[in-house]
């Protein structure tokens, strides 16, 4: 890659937002990595309270513009302010959440866009917003992008999403697939909570479509046949407090524990000694955390959903829930298959297996590929490769 190339990654937030999330380390990773290897890269976000406007992290420059929704006009500002004070972008990855951020409107057209697009949201608009503004947005993420980007590609991250641009947004254009990568702290955090049995964890932002409720109606109905059950749910969210009054209201006090943020190496922790991690999701772009849990020898069982279906391998690295399923029976099975050493430590093997096969060093490695394909021109480069499920219907 040469040193010249300049580059501007588009995200919603940065990794260091209060509501960073997988996308989040996703977009960072990227930065970081094209950054090391001698591109200059805008990282342009929102900001946060308490966040500088501008800032340089591992030789990438932030720029943070406006909230959740004026960070949208504002970015395109100050692209269009960036072009006319005669910089320029060779390349820009425009990260979708949700709605992408347009970039293609203020820039020239030679400069190839790769709009990122973890998931599709359609159905989820109208689980944030009210039903007209959810209508606002499907039309944005649909028909209003299928025209501003169509010169441009699709990266997405998983084969569930690559269905989903195809037949939910329409989307004619390329797709190039470029996995998540994993990286997991060591395990060595100091746990105070002590362990059930079984020991059950949930690692998930607390949001809506993580269907929260699904998970705690889980753990009442697996108490009734291990009363040495305790389920973890680790992470933060703005339905923290539906969470802590859920618990409540079922008695679950005793039974599930909400810790909240916590530090990398408590979280692994946590993980690491658990018997099955849990995702009651009702669909992922990929499933992050599913990966970590595996990196760490430990299975999942999540919905047969979009994403989570990628993510675990049903019968080797987790088991999956069907439609019809009963998802605590499910996880009964589960316990049993693993109530075996034997079958316990060859699931935990086929788990960090599999987790193995997903490093940020190949997601950067995937785009910058492709990257490079597009700034010289080379239509055959940028198609991408089919043994990752590239698709180029033109």
């Amino acid at each position: 890659m040469s040193e010249k190339l300049r580059l501007a990654v588009v995200n919603w937030r940065d990794p260091w937002h209060p509501a960073a999330g997988g996308a989040e380390r996703y977009a960072w990773e990227l930065a970081r990595r094209l950054a090391g290897e001698g591109a200059r890269v805008h990282y342009v976000t929102s900001r946060a309270p308490g966040q500088k406007r501008r800032e340089r992290a591992e030789d990438v420059e932030f720029v943070r513009l406006g909230g959740r929704f004026t960070v949208y006009p504002l970015v395109l500002l100050w692209m269009l302010g960036f072009r006319l004070g005669r910089g320029r972008f060779d390349a820009v990855i425009d990260c979708q959440n949700g709605i992408p951020f347009f970039t293609p409107w203020v820039l020239p057209r030679r400069v190839p866009v790769f709009c990122v697009i973890h998931h599709v949201h359609d159905a989820q608009f109208g689980l944030y917003f009210p039903r007209w503004l959810a209508w606002i947005g499907q039309v944005l993420e649909s028909p209003v992008s299928r025209w501003t980007y169509r010169r441009h590609a699709f990266v997405v991250v998983s084969p569930s999403t690559q269905r989903a641009v195809r037949e939910r947004l329409g989307w004619t254009g390329p797709t190039h697939v470029v996995h998540n990568g994993t990286v997991v702290a060591e395990p060595d955090g100091v746990v105070t909570e002590p362990a059930g049995d079984p020991d059950l964890v949930c690692v998930t932002r607390l949001v809506p479509h993580k269907r929260l409720p699904l998970l705690l109606d889980l753990a009442a109905d697996l108490a009734e046949t291990h009363p040495g059950l305790k389920l973890h749910i680790v992470g933060d969210g703005p339905e923290a407090g539906t969470l802590a009054a859920g618990i409540e209201d079922r008695g679950l006090e005793k039974i599930v524990v909400a810790h909240g943020y916590v530090p990398e190496n408590v979280k692994a922790a946590l993980v690491a000694r658990a018997d099955l991690h849990l995702s009651t999701s009702q669909g992922e772009g990929w499933g992050l955390s599913v990966i970590e849990a595996a990196a760490l020898g430990v299975p999942t069982v999540a919905h047969d959903v979009d994403g989570l279906r990628d993510a675990v391998r049903d019968g080797a690295t987790g088991w999956l829930v069907r439609a019809g399923d009963d998802q605590a029976d499910v996880v009964r099975r589960a316990l049993k298959d693993l109530a075996g050493r034997t079958e316990r430590d060859r699931v935990a093997t086929e788990c960090q297996r599999w987790a193995a096969e997903f490093d940020w060093a190949h997601t950067a490695a995937r785009m910058r590929g492709l990257i490079d394909s597009a700034v010289r021109g080379d239509p055959g480069g940028a198609r991408g490769d089919r043994r990752y499920g590239d698709e180029h219907p033109g």
